[in-house]
């Protein structure tokens, strides 16, 4: 449903539609997503692509609704400029929470509570940006490297010391491309920020494992910089398309340790998120076997739930603790599995 109030739109949307979940699973498979559980869809009025559902600390989950200027726009021509929603699991409604977004992408939740977004180009921010849940405020905390703009931050993660990790890609936007290589960086608590990692192709997905040790990234390379905006007869190299382990050391550090699936010459994955155990579940965009895939920290597939092509995924809190959300389409959906997500220990 949608509606005008005061000039702001406002979409609720109440769904029961479900999705079975697909027949071919890993014989772990029973181990981690309950029996039973079904992919339910909980929103679907996103414009172009939803992505970074993460929970906030009371429980209230968080997306990001990108809108592509090359197809997000109203009769007269206005582009949508961007869109994170908020949905509250209890009453399965979904409304705005901000809007402009800064064309957010990933979204993450400190310890402290703060919503940690990054903000990406086609009209958007390039930078990252901390707001706080209390006030309503909201912070710059990384917009230059040495003095120019980001390409275009994509996904975040924080670790136990508050360090946040932020990957740079560029997929889309007129903007120029400043900085000279896509790479993942580092934000310290002091404010400084630093380039950690060159060597992971097309960085996307990041994410730090619940023991602190190890900092798994994304490459997603699909060849260009201006997605949906090539002919589609046109082609193009795709570059590296994999899960790799980096190892994070004590002082924020990382260095490549192995590439723990190669998804080539499919394309690989987006988002990804790690549970309580330290097994990682992963947003697969390969068309030939979609969804969300769940493996050890050594790569070892344990079980997979099959989605329309997804972004990312975020665990829910408190009686959800056990509920997977995934952002896949337009769209938002949630199973239920039973390993609880893990979460940064509040401050």
């Amino acid at each position: 449903m949608r509606g005008i109030k005061n000039g702001v739109l406002s979409i609720v949307v109440i769904l029961s539609i479900v999705l079975p979940v697909s027949a071919e699973l890993p014989s772990t498979q029973n181990d981690y997503v309950a029996p039973g559980a079904k992919l339910e869809l909980l929103f679907d009025g996103g414009c172009a692509l939803t992505e970074g559902v993460a929970a906030a600390p009371d429980g209230t989950m968080y997306f990001s609704d990108i809108t592509f200027s090359h197809k997000c726009m109203d009769d007269t021509g206005a582009i949508e400029a961007g869109h994170i929603w908020k949905f509250d699991p209890r009453t399965k409604k979904a409304t705005v929470f901000r809007s402009p977004s800064g064309m957010s992408n990933g979204i993450k939740f400190d310890a402290k509570g703060n919503m940690i977004v990054a903000e990406g180009a086609d009209y958007g921010g390039r930078r990252v940006v901390r707001t706080d849940m209390k006030t309503g405020k909201s912070y710059i905390i990384g917009g230059l490297f040495e003095g120019r703009k980001l390409n275009s931050p994509n996904d975040i993660t924080i670790d136990e010391k508050g360090r946040i990790y932020f990957s740079d890609p560029k997929y889309l936007g007129h903007e120029p491309i400043e900085q000279p290589l896509m790479a993942v960086y580092r934000i310290d608590t002091d404010g400084s920020i630093h380039r950690i990692i060159t060597d992971a192709g097309k960085p996307n997905g990041v994410c730090v494992s619940p023991d602190q040790k190890t900092l798994y990234v994304v490459s997603n390379d699909n060849g260009s910089t201006g997605i949906e905006q090539l002919p589609e007869d046109l082609p193009t190299y795709k570059g590296r398309m994999a899960l790799m382990a980096y190892d994070l050391a004590a002082d924020g550090t990382a260095k490549f340790r192995k590439v723990l699936v190669d998804y080539s010459p499919q394309d690989g994955p987006d988002g990804l998120i790690a549970d309580e155990e330290g097994n990682i579940w992963v947003a697969v965009r390969d068309e030939t076997r979609p969804g969300i895939y769940c493996y050890s920290p050594k790569g070892k597939e344990l079980a997979y739930i099959e989605t329309e092509i997804p972004t990312n995924v975020g665990f829910g809190r408190g009686a959800e603790s056990k509920t997977l959300y995934i952002t896949a389409g337009k769209s938002l959906y949630r199973i239920r599995l039973n390993v609880e997500g893990y979460h940064l220990p509040s401050k």
